[in-house]
């Protein structure tokens, strides 16, 4: 009976602390309120990211047109983005298999260590942005933010690369590839290969 009664006590502790583990976004949010751990997660963020770094670059900014830049994006996007390649709801081969190999407080300290880098605007042609800046105003404003910098569930869009925007939007219109998303695809459906590029240089050379 003793035995039994002992038992029962660790089943109820341990269901309670169980229940009251806090959520990899309460973390998020807990570390980000705290700056000597948000300066922790930066640093261990920079360590942790180096195989990250052939592809995105050491500090967020992609080294190649297909790959986007991580760097300015907000912790909690890039949080929930690593939880769907990790469970397989977005698909990429090469991606599941890196974050796959991540503990769960090495997610945070990438997130974090991502959003502290700044994001350099890149040149763009002025005409081309001018007429983008009206068609992101039409149809991407409401979940992009009106400076294209995004929030926990939307995308930054602005410092991207004008190609990898180019493709990305093309994607969503066309529903090719892994971009299948039913809001996107409804926005981007009237826009021709020219609304396209002008949408691009305009997001390119925002801050």
């Amino acid at each position: 009976m003793r035995r039994g009664l002992v038992v029962l006590a660790g089943l109820l502790v341990s269901a309670s602390v169980y229940a009251q583990a806090p959520s990899p976004q309460e973390r998020l949010k807990a570390i980000a309120a705290d700056p000597v751990a948000l300066r922790a997660a930066v640093d261990g963020g920079k360590k942790v990211t180096f195989f990250c770094a052939n592809c995105h670059g050491e500090d967020g900014i992609s080294k190649t047109p297909d790959v986007p830049n991580l760097a300015g994006q907000n912790p909690a996007y890039l949080l929930e983005q690593i939880r769907k390649f990790g469970s397989g709801e977005r698909k990429d081969q090469f991606m599941q298999g890196l974050i796959k190999v991540l503990k769960d407080e090495e997610r945070l300290q990438v997130v974090h260590y991502y959003a502290s880098m700044p994001v350099a605007p890149s040149k763009a042609n002025a005409a081309l942005a001018a007429q983008g800046k009206e068609l992101f105003g039409k149809l991407c404003v409401r979940c992009h933010g009106d400076k294209a910098r995004g929030d926990e569930l939307f995308p930054r869009l602005a410092g991207q690369k004008v190609p990898y925007l180019q493709t990305t939007i093309q994607r969503y219109r066309d529903g090719t590839g892994i971009r299948n998303n039913q809001l996107m695809a409804i926005a981007t459906s009237t826009l021709k290969n020219e609304d396209v590029t002008a949408i691009a240089n305009y997001l390119t050379q925002l801050p």
